[in-house]
């Protein structure tokens, strides 16, 4: 994947913004968006040498020396860091005259930390930084949207051939769950984006079921949460079908999980409050009698991760930008009964939102 080499320009600018000298970066997932590099072990030093120069050093090991070469481009500085990447071996790569170096805390160990901190000169300091990268990465340029897209395209597929092609009634859900991965690894995922979540009938009012080898029976709401990973991005939707005629409760239920899915996903677009488009979804909900069923967030951001900035939940903060990717995902739990949630994939515009999953139904189909 080719990486522009504005994003290393955008965190330079950052650096300045929040007074750093320089920023060590240890996720693997961040340094994959600023370097393109796809390996497991890695450490990228961002900043300026004290006669303002910049600074782009990717640090890896022998393992990936070669697989460096092919994907990290000039102007990236590539280093064989030999065995230690940290301590003593990392404070030697940063920028000369650095006073105030950034580290992301909510990613280095306590361990590295005392490394790297008993390594350093005397008058650095380490200053925690966590989530500048992860800022910058929330906003998604055409080529991220375009891979996301793809991504979401392909998991539908899978869905249509597996779920509502293929038929559940009689199969267990982890037969079906199975057979899910198996189909998007066909099409040409990598894996998945996360394990599936298939949940027939009371077992859908746990959240985040796991498969079980329970057969499903007809006449209940079936839960299906899926996603796959396509070029280093990921998908996620969520669809809850019938397996038959279901009671008058369960199809209240859904058509209250629908409104406020609808209501909520209409109400997104850039400079949107992230908290409060929550509380459309969590509004209706509790007007309906069940706020009690509804614990987690509406939706949250996504891209190279499943789970990423911004969240859209009660403890959400900030405006939603143009270029976000987020999932709307309003569910209702009512334990020993049933569980329904319905979830979209979408980029924020600047007039609303641009949904990858439109070519999914959303009203109540029966599956057999």
């Amino acid at each position: 994947m080719s990486v522009p080499i504005e994003r290393a320009d955008r965190v330079l600018a950052l650096l300045a913004e929040k007074e750093l000298d320089a920023l060590v970066v240890t996720s693997l997932h961040d340094i994959r968006w600023l370097t393109g590099f796809t390996g497991s072990n890695a450490v990228v030093v961002v900043g300026r040498e004290h006669d303002g120069e910049p600074v782009r050093r990717f640090v890896t090991d022998f393992r990936y020396v070669t697989q460096a070469a092919d994907q990290v481009a000039d102007p990236w500085e590539r280093i064989d860091g030999g065995r230690d990447l940290g301590g003593a071996g990392l404070a030697a790569h940063l920028p000369h005259g650095a006073r105030r170096v950034g580290f992301d805390d909510a990613q280095m160990s306590f361990a590295a930390h005392r490394r790297l901190k008993n390594a350093i000169e005397i008058g650095q300091e380490l200053v925690p930084s966590s989530g500048l990268v992860g800022g910058l990465r929330a906003v998604k340029d055409a080529d991220e949207q375009r891979r996301i897209r793809a991504a979401s395209d392909l998991a539908g597929q899978a869905f249509t051939e597996v779920i509502l092609e293929g038929g559940v009634v009689g199969r267990t859900e982890k037969e079906v769950a199975l057979r899910l991965e198996t189909r998007m690894r066909e099409l040409g995922a990598s894996g998945n984006s996360f394990d599936p979540i298939i949940a027939a009938g009371p077992h859908g009012a746990l959240p985040h079921a796991d498969p079980t080898d329970d057969v499903i029976p007809a006449g209940v709401l079936l839960t299906v949460d899926w996603g796959c990973v396509l070029d280093g991005y990921c998908s996620d939707c969520t669809r809850t079908v019938a397996t038959g005629e279901i009671d008058g409760e369960a199809r209240a239920v859904y058509d209250l999980v629908l409104r406020a899915q609808l209501e909520s996903l209409a109400a997104v677009k850039a400079g949107a409050d992230a908290r409060a488009v929550d509380g459309i979804a969590r509004r209706i909900i509790a007007e309906g009698g069940h706020g009690d069923h509804f614990g987690h967030g509406l939706g949250h951001g996504l891209g190279l991760e499943v789970h990423e900035p911004p969240t859209l939940s009660p403890r959400g903060t900030g405006a939603l930008r143009e270029g976000e990717i987020v999932t709307v995902e309003p569910g209702i739990y009512v334990p020993g009964r049933h569980g329904v949630r319905i979830e979209d994939l979408m980029v924020v515009t600047k007039d609303g939102a641009d949904v990858f999953t439109t070519g999914l139904s959303k009203d109540l189909i029966t599956v057999g």
